[in-house]
């Protein structure tokens, strides 16, 4: 369903983020696809994001909104961004991660325009600087693995009728969000086997605090049994000391 009257809404929270920034704006202007909300959530930065972003404001789409204010946190300003949207689909792209040009454009097409659906592609990795792997996981494995969510544009209507962002969680909310989705068996999900975005790996979601979380979302919805969410924070508990110890 390729469709220029569909506007999309892309949200990037952003927090203390003058070093990479730069890039996430560069993609948002480089889209090809018109019709774009663009809308970034800042918690109060002071090390010269808004400066930045000010630079770029008069490339930027012109349906721009930037909020700069305390927040609790990545997931209480990516559901604020969500109430704001006006678009149909919405997705996010972090301060330190960025869109391929044609993304919106691949995503618009991919839509099959049902009222609750997810759009998700493939998701190319970095670490340190250096492309680490490209790959995509599939929605059908979502009781064992997390989709790829930093690729994932979601109808707004999905959002207002089976919810946001869990604040309960540091870095699992997005988890949480998806098996909440992939539960309710009413929400199409539909892949797109071409890069949509590029991730730095390294944050919350790659720690052992996110792998601890990541078990108890899926003790939640059922695909854990108590043992195994115990043997599994066991285990990473263990990790992560042995590499503490290393350091």
């Amino acid at each position: 369903m390729a469709d220029k009257e569909i506007m999309v809404t892309v949200l990037t929270p952003c927090f203390n983020s003058v070093k990479t920034i730069e890039k996430t704006l560069a993609c948002i202007e480089q889209q090809t696809y018109p019709n774009i909300e663009y809308i970034i959530l800042d918690g109060g930065s002071t090390d010269g994001t808004l400066e930045v972003i000010e630079q770029h404001r008069k490339k930027l789409p012109g349906q721009f909104t930037l909020i700069s204010e305390k927040d609790h946190g990545i997931y209480d300003a990516m559901n604020k961004g969500i109430r704001l949207a006006k678009g149909k689909l919405i997705g996010i792209v972090n301060s330190d991660d960025w869109y391929e040009k044609d993304t919106i454009e691949n995503v618009v097409k991919a839509y099959r325009g049902n009222q609750y659906e997810v759009v998700y592609g493939m998701q190319r990795t970095y670490l340190n600087g250096k492309e680490k792997a490209t790959f995509i996981y599939h929605h059908d494995f979502l009781p064992q693995q997390m989709i790829t969510h930093p690729t994932c544009f979601v109808t707004k209507d999905v959002y207002e009728t089976f919810g946001v962002f869990d604040l309960q969680y540091r870095s699992a909310a997005d988890y949480d969000l998806m098996l909440r989705l992939y539960k309710t068996k009413q929400v199409t999900f539909t892949p797109v086997m071409k890069v949509l975005s590029n991730f730095q790996l390294g944050g919350m979601s790659s720690s052992q605090v996110g792998v601890r979380e990541n078990l108890k979302v899926r003790y939640k919805y059922g695909y854990l049994s108590k043992g195994q969410l115990l043997l599994g924070t066991v285990k990473s508990k263990i990790y992560q000391w042995l590499h503490e110890r290393k350091k």
